[in-house]
């Protein structure tokens, strides 16, 4: 993603939350996102994900990738049917769609008005900001209540679980849950959108739970949009050319 779209990308997150009378400023990632889902009544795990009652969440069920959205045979682009619900106003269209854009500038994922298809993204400003992790063949909300957390969400929704999740975590910093999920062979992204903050589920709001490892001063949970590592993962599960 060049400088112009994360300049672009950053004014319009930023006037999304700014116009939000309930936007707390200089807040995390993962303080925003539990913030909003307090008292959500989803079942919810690790903050923001929507655990479905028919399949694991922690790999794909089966070899054929099915949780993967499919990719063209002949366009080669990764076609992602969505609805916006009429509840957000223009501006918050505007960000979402914006939001949309920068999977399309930086990989081969096209978000596309849906048609008639059966397996589609309901994006809903419900209570709360969350989505299940990967394809669901059905309708599959996706909820971002009215401001941050775009992409955030979108790249559960595509197939990615948080970065502190990931295999030998460990190695990076002290200490989370470990999830069983594939890396692609990336190193680890402290810049990652899908990294929490230091302090996600702390006892009290400055109780740090997430400490980078030799470097504990890392910067970790950024609200900007998805990092070269985020972009360069999406781009190889999709076997994007980009």
């Amino acid at each position: 993603m060049d400088l112009t779209t994360r300049v672009s990308l950053l004014l319009l997150l930023l006037g999304f939350c700014n116009a939000h009378h309930d936007h707390f400023s200089g807040e995390d990632i993962s303080t925003t996102i539990l913030r909003m889902n307090n008292g959500s009544t989803e079942f919810l795990v690790e903050g923001d994900i929507l655990l479905p009652k028919n399949r694991n969440t922690t790999k794909c069920p089966n070899k054929n990738y099915s949780c993967r959205c499919p990719k063209s045979p002949t366009s080669g682009n990764v076609d992602v049917p969505y609805v916006l619900s009429d509840k957000y106003d223009d501006g918050e269209k505007k960000t979402i769609l914006e939001a949309m854009k920068g999977f399309e500038t930086a990989a081969c994922v096209r978000f596309v008005p849906r048609t008639a298809e059966e397996a589609y993204l309901s994006i809903e400003p419900r209570y709360g900001c969350f989505s299940l992790v990967g394809r669901i063949r059905d309708k599959q909300v996706v909820s971002l209540q009215r401001f941050g957390c775009v992409q955030h969400e979108l790249l559960h929704a595509l197939g990615f679980y948080h970065e502190h999740t990931r295999p030998a975590h460990q190695n990076y910093y002290i200490d989370f849950y470990k999830k069983d999920s594939y890396n692609l062979n990336t190193k680890y992204d402290y810049s990652s959108v899908m990294h929490y903050g230091r302090t996600a589920f702390g006892i009290t709001p400055e109780s740090e739970t997430l400490t980078p490892i030799p470097d504990p001063n890392v910067p970790i949970g950024q609200t900007v949009g998805m990092s070269d590592i985020d972009i360069l993962r999406v781009n190889i599960l999709y076997k994007c050319k980009k």
